[in-house]
């Protein structure tokens, strides 16, 4: 499933929703509020299921040995009536008490294994909602990103495919990491993580071929060689020309990009 973009690389939007390619080419409006909201219920239905599970499983082990619930009644029935004296003499009390054991152990262990399967599925389906949803946020940013659209020169996925491995989402928030895995502090906001163009900004200014994805106007600024003056010449590592011509060229230089 791709993001679909404009003609000028922008995500296309859908009542305020991105939107997204199938493989199967039909299209779907991501709904990120929603699918937050379907995850954190699910994980109360997990929650639930798994302290069921280990009630049961707490309940079940002062039952151990039990497996034929019809004789544990049966001996359960002769208890009453009969004598504990004689059972003891006649050997049989050892006996009545494993029949119990396994009576009980085998009636919670269906229910049991049927709480531990309920469980799984439902902590297989979070975890798959938990990753779409952090893919689509991670997408997002670069898709809607100022910064990648008024200073980046290359497509927002070819942006994300080289920046996209640091960032995380946790708690539902979107956090930059830098290359020595370090989260990615804001130079206004002191002591806070800087939100995502920003935290973009910082990787970008520290990536070594940045003036090959950057804009003509801002890879040659005042201390640019060339002063900013005029187009940059290819053989500086800038690209010029029309967006398809700059997109060409990067893809060439830069193979495992995506194309386009």
């Amino acid at each position: 499933m791709k993001l679909k973009l404009d003609d000028q690389g922008h995500a296309v939007l859908q009542d305020g929703k991105p939107v997204y390619v199938k493989d199967d080419g039909s299209e779907m409006a991501f709904d990120a509020a929603q699918t937050t909201a379907t995850i954190s219920r699910l994980n109360g239905e997990a929650k639930s299921h798994r302290e069921r599970a280990e009630a049961a499983e707490t309940s079940l082990k002062q039952f151990e040995g039990i497996e034929d619930p019809v004789a544990a009644l049966k001996a359960i029935e002769t208890m009453k009536d009969v004598d504990a004296g004689n059972l003891i003499k006649n050997d049989k009390l050892e006996e009545v008490k494993q029949a119990v054991e396994k009576s009980v152990e085998e009636r919670y262990q269906g229910q049991i294994k049927q709480l531990n399967t309920a469980l799984q599925q439902y902590e297989t389906q979070t975890g798959e909602l938990t990753q779409q949803l952090h893919k689509e946020l991670i997408g997002g940013g670069f898709a809607n990103s100022k910064f990648v659209n008024d200073k980046i020169a290359v497509p927002s996925d070819m942006v994300q495919a080289t920046f996209g491995k640091n960032f995380k989402v946790e708690d539902g928030k979107r956090v930059a990491y830098g290359n020595d895995g370090q989260p990615i502090y804001s130079k206004t906001r002191m002591g806070e993580l800087a939100d995502f163009d920003e935290a973009l900004e910082i990787l970008v200014d520290n990536y070594p071929h940045k003036d090959s994805i950057l804009k003509a106007s801002d890879a040659n600024g005042g201390g640019a060689p060339n002063n900013g003056g005029g187009r940059p010449p290819a053989n500086k590592g800038n690209f010029g020309g029309s967006r398809e011509e700059r997109t060409a060229a990067i893809g060439s230089r830069f193979p495992e990009l995506p194309e386009r």
